[in-house]
């Protein structure tokens, strides 16, 4: 024992001058250490910041000792590797922590430290920090939380505290330096601040973060300042790093990653002088990159897989199965060997090396590791890197590009056969480098796996121009688009669809663009059937994984929405269906959604607040829902209502009465149906229709409801009312709000004081929203809403066909069976526009025969004939009916 301590402290000394003058500085813990004591001088080495006001200061010193004592024990065989990274690592970790404390109370002295996140990367994160290693954290801040001045901004403050962080830790004084700080790795560093607000770093890491950072958070934790907030926020973004399943860009994400350490080295290919040990060919790199990419691979499915520490995550690879036994052994033998090399380097002066020395140098450091010369040493370190280059060869070979990213004149030439000359040329500069979706090179190589066959599909589309310009917008607006190519490249048959809806379709183009995963919906044969029933959606939406969280149960909500509406949309432009089975389809969507969001967003309040027995919250639909019959733009209109009485009170760990329960709760189910997540939005929530309106509270219970409607609601409330349906609750809930409805749209009302108001409001509405184009079937005098207001007049005054659908009403109502081709034509109308004609004008050639077949009108001129004269019939009725005539040029 005392030999190998002596033959230790003996090479240090003569091999490594910074060591030497170490040792010679702090004779106690040399003492320690020639005894063999290497516990005692550790703890020592630890405390050797104790007492000095002066944290920059103390932390030198700290460093300084503890820098000694494990290098001299890692020299003697006493520390394992293993040890010494992450005593170096813990230190790291203490040294950010009291940084930012300290940056805080020198600007704030009496506040509590809170609201400045430190998050370890790369090797820091994974607890294998070498002795001369910078660190890499990235620097966060709650702008809510973090300590500062009154005068200071939020994000002044976080500034001013990272810079002193920076200095504290990097600064070179007479004391010498603690880390140097690399804060690069944070989002955007070129123009962002050193320290980023949480909301901006996880819009970042949620919609335009690239794929070296999927790998560099794989190793990410949090270690200094704030730990707990650090920790919600990587929770957070745990699906950005671990995605549950892989997508047809992973390995291209793989591939770039793992060709990048090769292409950026020139130095020797085998261990020689100037060889850097680190990035070399069979290097330190290479092997982390071995375990990361695997890990991106299959870690989303794999929890187990999810580890930080390299050796481990080796371990974890090979004990499922995802790599030989032998290949972790030997990576991880080959990974232990060559941080020790790297470790011999940095311990002669100081530095951060990786790179292998000449001559004298050489063998100077050889002998430092005790071997004899650097021919010796050059021989050992060979047998640690070709195992690694050898298996990083391998899996480089998996993963060559089929397609050559430098021939773009092959495919130009192949699209001029199907594509107008005056095109050619827009569409061969796409690849310039103008749109972010085609910077990368794997990116152009998935495009160019498509190019051929997607040109032919725009060129073949009915206005090749005006798809070539919506592809652009759509690449415009993405931030990365391989998943996208890389299905189309798999489902060929997808193309012409995808410029259908690029061609037909402005709302579908721009779906795409913000989510290009919503091709995925169209994967499957049923794609262009009619969802099923609403029990059916509602069964799909609520599909849960363990562990999932109420925001993880929003997004399977959003998913299955978004998917639906847009296969819907694609189904509507393709003349799948009639538009009126596409519109009641939408409406059963939206009815699912409101269901599952609402039963989400009840175990959540639960949770804190318990329920209210004998009470319950119901959501009424009205307008286009509660008739069952959306369009693809439609908001949803609809009114909270709670059965049982004010009284009540929950019975949860913070209770609240009644009213104040069911109010937040329904504050909580429209922030379920409308506020966006990592998925995006739902739907616009239009509650105005509510007993008085935007003043009246949120939810009221029934009796109150019936209350309002029968003393003190206005006709056109009433009117409201004709299409009012409970969309959720209980079947005795149910019954009582039906019953509510009828004893209200039941009453007698006199016809004159009915007529006069029903005239006012829309004399009123239309000076207010006129028609927007000649296809605004909607507005447009003789329209939709003067067929439905026709349909609910004659519902209040004679107490007839009072059904929510406006088409089964006109059914019951034999004075206005001439309405009914109106309202069909003008609703099938209303759909078709939505998506093909969104801004109401006169369309392109081709929406316009679309729009013809949608409306089975035979073609557009028909159409437009069509419609004029129902929108005459229209006008006739309403003479008959109100003895006032409508301006139909309106």
């Amino acid at each position: 024992m005392a030999a190998r301590w002596t033959d230790a402290l003996k090479r240090a000394r003569d091999h490594a001058p910074f060591l030497a003058r170490g040792l010679e500085k702090h004779e106690e813990l040399a003492a320690l250490l020639a005894a063999g004591k290497a516990d005692d001088a550790l703890h020592l080495a630890k405390d050797a910041g104790e007492g000095i006001e002066d944290v920059g200061v103390a932390l030198r010193r700290e460093k300084r000792a503890l820098g000694l004592v494990l290098a001299v024990g890692d020299l003697a065989g006493a520390f394992a590797l293993d040890k010494v990274m992450r005593e170096l690592s813990l230190f790291a970790d203490r040294a950010l922590h009291r940084a930012i404390d300290t940056a805080i109370l020198k600007r704030v002295p009496d506040a509590q430290p809170q609201g400045m996140i430190g998050l370890a990367l790369g090797k820091h994160g994974a607890g294998e920090l070498n002795y001369s290693s910078d660190i890499d954290p990235i620097l966060l801040y709650d702008p809510q939380t973090l300590p500062r001045r009154e005068r200071d901004e939020p994000g002044e403050a976080a500034q001013r505290y990272a810079r002193e962080v920076v200095r504290l830790l990097s600064e070179v004084t007479a004391e010498g330096y603690v880390f140097r700080v690399d804060l690069r790795l944070r989002p955007a560093s070129e123009v962002s601040p050193l320290a980023i607000p949480l909301d901006a770093a996880i819009t970042h890491y949620e919609s335009s973060a690239l794929a070296w950072e999927r790998a560099a958070f794989i190793r990410a934790r949090a270690c200094a300042g704030d730990i707990a907030a650090g920790e919600a926020f990587l929770d957070h973004i745990r699906p950005f790093v671990w995605r549950r399943s892989l997508d047809f860009g992973a390995i291209d994400e793989v591939r770039r990653l793992t060709h990048r350490i090769r292409d950026k080295q020139s130095g020797p290919r085998e261990p020689a002088p100037d060889y850097n040990v680190k990035l070399g060919r069979g290097g330190i790199r290479e092997i982390e990159f071995f375990a990361q990419t695997h890990q991106l691979v299959h870690g989303g499915r794999d929890p187990s897989l999810r580890r930080r520490h390299t050796r481990a995550a080796l371990d974890a690879l090979a004990a499922t199965g995802r790599i030989g036994a032998d290949d972790a052994r030997a990576l991880g033998e080959s990974y232990d060997g060559l941080r020790r090399i790297e470790h011999r380097l940095q311990m002669v002066a100081d530095q951060q090396t990786h790179t292998l020395p000449a001559g004298e140098a050489l063998d100077n450091v050889a002998q430092l590791d005790g071997y004899a010369d650097g021919a010796a040493w050059l021989e050992h370190i060979a047998s640690l890197t070709a195992p690694v280059a050898q298996r990083y060869d391998a899996l480089l070979a998996e993963d060559e590009v089929s397609v050559p990213v430098d021939t773009p004149h092959v495919v130009a030439e192949q699209s001029q056969a199907v594509l107008a000359p005056e095109l050619t040329e827009r569409v061969t500069d796409w690849t310039d480098g103008r749109y972010a979706p085609l910077r990368s090179t794997a990116a152009l190589s998935a495009f160019e796996a498509i190019r051929p066959r997607l040109l032919a599909s725009l060129a073949a589309s009915p206005e090749p121009e005006r798809a070539v310009a919506r592809w652009e917008s759509v690449l415009q607006r993405m931030s990365s688009a391989i998943n996208l190519f890389r299905l189309l490249e798999a489902r060929p048959g997808l193309m012409q669809l995808l410029a259908d809806c690029l061609t037909l379709a402005p709302p579908l183009a721009d779906a795409i663009a913000r989510r290009p995963e919503l091709v995925d919906a169209l994967i499957d044969r049923s794609a262009l059937d009619l969802p099923g029933s609403r029990g059916d959606l509602i069964e799909e939406m609520v599909q849960s994984e363990r562990g999932d969280t109420y925001e993880d149960r929003l997004d399977r909500i959003r998913i299955v929405t978004g998917e639906k509406r847009f296969a819907l949309g694609v189904q509507l432009i393709e003349a799948a269906h009639d538009p009126l089975d596409v519109a009641a389809a939408l409406s059963r969507v939206a009815e699912a959604a409101i269901a599952s969001a609402q039963e989400a967003a009840e175990e959540e309040f639960a949770r804190k607040h318990g329920r209210i027995e004998g009470s319950e919250l119901v959501v009424l639909g009205l307008g286009r829902l509660g008739g069952g019959a959306l369009t693809y733009a439609s908001d949803l209109d609809i009114v909270y209502l709670f059965t049982g009485s004010h009284d009540g009170e929950s019975d949860g760990d913070r209770p609240l009465g009644a009213t104040l329960y069911f109010n937040r709760l329904a504050q909580r189910v429209s922030a379920a149906l409308s506020v966006p997540t990592a998925e995006g939005a739902l739907y616009e929530v239009d509650t105005r229709l509510r007993p008085q309106g935007a003043q009246g509270p949120l939810a009221v219970n029934l009796d109150s409801f019936a209350r309002y409607q029968m003393e003190d609601a206005w006709t056109w409330e009433h009117m409201a009312l004709t299409r009012a349906r409970p969309l959720t609750g209980s079947e005795a809930a149910v019954r009582k709000i039906d019953a509510i409805l009828a004893e209200v749209l039941g009453a007698q009302r006199d016809p004159a004081a009915l007529k006069n108001d029903l005239l006012k409001m829309r004399g009123e509405m239309g000076a207010h929203k006129p028609a927007k184009g000649p296809l605004d079937a909607k507005l447009l005098r003789g329209g939709l809403v003067d067929t439905e207001f026709l349909v609910h007049f004659v519902q209040l005054r004679d107490r007839v066909g009072l059904m929510p659908a406006v088409d089964e009403a006109l059914a019951q109502i034999p004075d206005l069976a001439k309405l009914v081709p109106a309202h069909v034509l003008m609703t099938r109308l209303l759909v078709g526009t939505r998506l093909l004609a969104p801004d109401l004008d006169i369309p392109a050639d081709s929406q316009q025969a679309i729009l013809a077949r949608l409306c089975e009108t035979g073609d557009f001129e028909g159409l437009l004939a069509h419609l004029a004269d129902q929108r005459r019939v229209v006008a006739q009725v309403w003479h008959d009916l109100f003895d006032e005539r409508l301006e139909l040029d309106q």
